[in-house]
């Protein structure tokens, strides 16, 4: 495995940061290297914000995205924001919310993440579980258990059921 960047991208408060930290410590989990950065914007809760996850085999020397090889946007704003920094070949996760962007360049995968977090699970802060499910499924990045277990770990005690299940959604998305 060479080193993959992933960007986590939306407005503050959609739990990105969060996202970030449980990918990168399920990577860690299963024996690789990751770091995970942050940045929100100045209005922070409803700003933009972004979590970047660095994920290698190998040590990792430089710990900042340049060009990402995964980006998620769960706003228009942050992917309009974003979109320029994601390489020729990379991978775009997008709300369905979110319009189809006019890069050939890349692959699409357009999700109903906010909507299944609010329709079928009533909660729309586990917008970012449903979509590590399906950044999962995509990149095979981590293992599926070792990403659950990270989840388990990092979420507010008591809603470990509602964040699993949040997860599984999330899994079964691209089925």
């Amino acid at each position: 495995m060479e080193r993959v960047e992933f960007r986590l991208s939306g407005s503050g408060g959609q739990g990105l940061i969060t996202g970030g930290i449980i990918l990168a410590e399920a990577a860690i989990i299963d024996g690789l290297n990751a770091v995970q950065s942050q940045s929100y914007g100045p209005e922070a809760r409803g700003g933009a914000s972004k979590s970047e996850v660095i994920i290698d085999k190998a040590e990792i020397d430089y710990p900042k995205v340049n060009k990402c090889d995964v980006l998620l946007s769960l706003t228009q704003v942050s992917c309009d924001k974003y979109l320029k920094d994601l390489r020729s070949g990379g991978i775009l996760i997008i709300d369905e919310s979110i319009e189809l962007p006019e890069r050939q360049d890349i692959k699409v995968y357009r999700v109903p993440i906010i909507n299944i977090a609010v329709t079928k699970l009533n909660k729309p802060m586990v917008a970012n579980i449903v979509a590590l499910g399906i950044i999962n499924v995509i990149t095979n990045i981590v293992s599926n258990e070792s990403l659950e277990k990270a989840v388990l770990t990092r979420v507010p005690k008591g809603t470990e059921d509602l964040n699993k299940a949040a997860l599984t959604e999330g899994f079964k998305l691209l089925d």
